[in-house]
């Protein structure tokens, strides 16, 4: 009989509601063991319990990095306000893939990725860092999807696309082969995208249609 190797300590970073659906998700996983939540905002919060784990305050986040890692829960794609104080503190991000979910090994995950419940990615994909995809997604073969890009649940994202950095797919779309989707954009629930998408745009309906320019994003 051999010996494992105990699971690592993860601490999730963010403390709000979809912070405890993000460790329902992902408690399951191999390897880690999920102990507490980061807060950022509220100070008074640390100390307290958060869906039976400890807060911490991010701040005291240094005393851990030998020993634990950590992975940010945030759904908006300006999560990097929260993970680039982090890292400077030497923390390690851990990347997460729920048992259900299935990666091409000839795929590639970023740092502080997660791929959630039943999850498909094809082959020859790139996803880069601090990339949430959710429930039910499926990425097609040849794909790229930069880094702080939200994949909502049940999106279908074709073979040979880009999606750029900072980017949210909304739930329930649609993103036929060969799209590229500049950075910053937002991509509305249930929009079917058929051509290109240029930087900071708002895209809803069948088939999608810019609403609006100049966004920073969700």
């Amino acid at each position: 009989m051999t010996n494992s190797s105990p699971p690592t300590p993860l601490l999730i970073l963010g403390a709000r509601p979809y912070s405890l659906a993000f460790a329902d998700a992902f408690e399951d996983v191999t390897g880690f063991e999920i102990v507490g939540y980061v807060e950022n905002r509220e100070r008074e919060r640390a100390g307290t319990w958060h869906g039976g784990r400890m807060i911490y305050w991010v701040d005291d986040l240094p005393r851990f990095r030998e020993s634990h890692q950590v992975i940010c829960s945030l759904g908006t794609t300006f999560r990097n306000q929260f993970t680039e104080p982090v890292k400077a503190m030497g923390l390690t991000f851990a990347t997460l893939v729920h048992p259900t979910a299935t990666v091409s090994r000839r795929s590639t995950l970023g740092e502080g990725t997660s791929i959630s419940i039943g999850s498909i990615i094809a082959g020859f994909t790139t996803v880069g860092c601090h990339v949430h995809v959710n429930r039910g997604v499926n990425i097609g073969h040849h794909t790229l999807i930069e880094d702080f890009v939200t994949i909502g649940p049940g999106v279908n994202l074709a073979g040979n696309c880009h999606v750029g950095a900072h980017t949210y797919v909304g739930i329930g779309a649609t993103i036929i082969d060969g799209i590229k989707i500049g950075r910053h954009c937002v991509i509305g629930a249930g929009a079917v995208v058929t051509q290109d998408l240029p930087d900071r745009v708002l895209a809803v309906g069948v088939p999608a249609k810019v609403v609006k320019e100049g966004i920073e994003g969700k």
